[in-house]
């Protein structure tokens, strides 16, 4: 399997394992920056240098010696799950690409057809019911994910546990596990604890949400979203991530985490 999701600076100061949805453009980008005193000139997910990723051939070798040597500090970000399938609709079902395209071609208009979801139209500019659109998206996500029916998870709504094992079950220790709601608490320890060729002051780096303006605004808080039986949904996909990450099932309105990361538990949950 070798470690799909994984980054590394050049320098290799530091590891990261991707999780979609949770700050990995910021974190790429001040991780672009740490070695090379500027930002990369795009979405960093495109970046074909400057950059060690499992996805390039010429990064594989490096990666798992780094990694298996414990070589260096190696971390990874999570979020709120209610804030990230949430998220996760408003970007990719109901927003438009970089592209100009829907996302993955065919998918919207299957939800359209066997959930009875609604986009705001073609430009994704149109009124639509926003919450009952949701919460049929939330009635698919769960039967990808349960059932791997009418298609596989995708990588934006499948648990974030799910991601963050690949990198454990085969042999990687993590340093710190970050939340996005305290982005730069979480991310000022990581850099405390590297040595990078370009010195990195959070407060001056701007948030490269690549998402941002791909759909529409949200119109109601995030609670208003989820409902009985939005919430049973919820925790049936997601039971784990609330469990090792620390979030409150019970309140859609919390976005803050309620309890510490037990990294010792992570490792014995997510190996093999």
């Amino acid at each position: 399997m070798g470690y799909p999701g994984i980054w590394m600076t050049e320098s290799e100061s530091v590891i990261y394992r991707v999780v979609p949805k949770c700050a990995c453009s910021t974190i790429g980008q001040i991780m672009f920056y740490s070695d090379h005193g500027r930002f990369f000139d795009g979405d960093i997910h495109d970046a074909k240098d400057g950059l060690h990723k499992w996805a390039r051939p010429e990064s594989q070798d490096p990666i798992t010696r780094n990694v298996q040597e414990h070589g260096s500090y190696a971390f990874t970000c999570v979020r709120n799950p209610y804030s990230r399938i949430l998220s996760s609709f408003f970007d990719k079902i109901c927003g438009i690409q970089r592209n100009g395209k829907r996302y993955r071609g065919n998918l919207v208009p299957l939800l359209t057809y066997k959930y009875g979801v609604e986009v705001g139209g073609d430009d994704g500019k149109g009124e639509f019911d926003q919450i009952r659109s949701f919460r049929r998206f939330l009635l698919f996500a769960r039967d990808t994910i349960r059932w791997r029916r009418p298609m596989d998870p995708d990588i934006h709504w499948s648990a974030m546990s799910g991601h963050i094992s690949t990198f454990v079950a085969n042999g990687g220790t993590y340093d710190r596990i970050i939340w996005t709601e305290r982005f730069n608490e979480g991310m000022a320890q990581v850099l405390d604890a590297i040595e990078t060729p370009h010195a990195v002051v959070l407060d001056d780096i701007p948030r490269f949400n690549e998402s941002e303006g791909h759909g529409p605004k949200r119109a109601h808080p995030v609670e208003a979203y989820f409902d009985d039986l939005s919430m049973h949904l919820v925790y049936e996909i997601y039971k784990r991530d609330f469990d090792l990450f620390g979030y409150d099932f019970e309140d859609p309105s919390n976005r803050q985490p309620v309890g510490e990361i037990d990294l010792d538990e992570v490792h014995a949950q997510l190996t093999g």
